[in-house]
């Protein structure tokens, strides 16, 4: 998602301090905001009876199993129902989430997947209280899990500017449904928050954010290895001429 555009501005004496807008240019000031977006993945990795396993990186304390300290390793949580699934990313576990075949295993004969590989930012800053948390809690995880329902369509709700609050997302997963070995819809809350600058005014360059999804055991090796010898050589001499 690239964000760019005008930003929101208003005037103040050149100088002053402001807890919720920072100085942009003389005496103009831009608020502090959040863009938070939700993409909704229907994955179906090698058929639709999916699970879901939640991967971090662990240190391996100093021992018999780890006898120079530098030795590390990885854990893998099973994410079973829908409200194990409300999950935060944490970068200093390099955490990823995997979608795994319940159907299919590659030639290692360990289930075919796909990881969700988040670029981590804050979640909703407002307060519990507030009518945008009540309409908007979806935006207060990077993660949620949902088994497919065709009328689950959108994570605020069908109407969040008419309902009180609670619909969607944590309205849903409220059921806590199993979500092992089943189709499965992945809910990603990503986006930045923006403390305006004077680099931003009078156009903001455009800022970058999103998430990848890559295969993880899908393939059985570097599909790119077939590329034609030569192509890209190929390729760039034909741009220089």
């Amino acid at each position: 998602a690239k964000a760019t555009g005008i930003v929101f501005a208003g005037a103040a004496h050149t100088g002053t301090k402001h807890p919720h807008a920072n100085e942009i240019a003389p005496g103009l000031f831009a608020p502090v905001h959040q863009h938070l977006f939700c993409a909704r993945l229907d994955v179906a990795i090698d058929g639709e009876r999916n699970s879901l396993v939640e991967i971090d990186v662990e240190r391996v304390p100093m021992g018999e199993q780890n006898p120079y300290g530098n030795a590390f390793t990885w854990k893998e949580t099973p994410l079973r129902s829908e409200l194990e699934a409300r999950r935060h990313a944490d970068p200093a576990k390099a955490r990823v989430w995997e979608i795994r075949s319940a159907e299919r295993t590659n030639r290692l004969g360990t289930p075919t997947a796909y990881q969700l590989v988040p670029r981590p930012s804050a979640t909703l800053m407002a307060q519990p209280e507030s009518t945008v948390h009540q309409r908007a809690t979806f935006a207060t995880r990077h993660l949620w899990a949902t088994p497919y329902r065709a009328d689950e369509r959108y994570p605020a709700g069908e109407r969040p500017n008419a309902h009180p609050g609670g619909a969607g997302l944590p309205a849903w997963t409220a059921a806590d449904r199993d979500l092992t070995d089943t189709d499965l819809v992945l809910w990603h809350v990503f986006g930045p928050t923006h403390i305006p600058r004077p680099e931003d005014w009078p156009v903001m360059p455009v800022d970058y954010s999103g998430f990848s999804l890559r295969p993880y055991g899908f393939l059985d090796r570097n599909p790119a290895l077939d590329l034609p010898s030569g192509a890209a050589d190929e390729h760039c001499s034909a741009h220089d001429h």
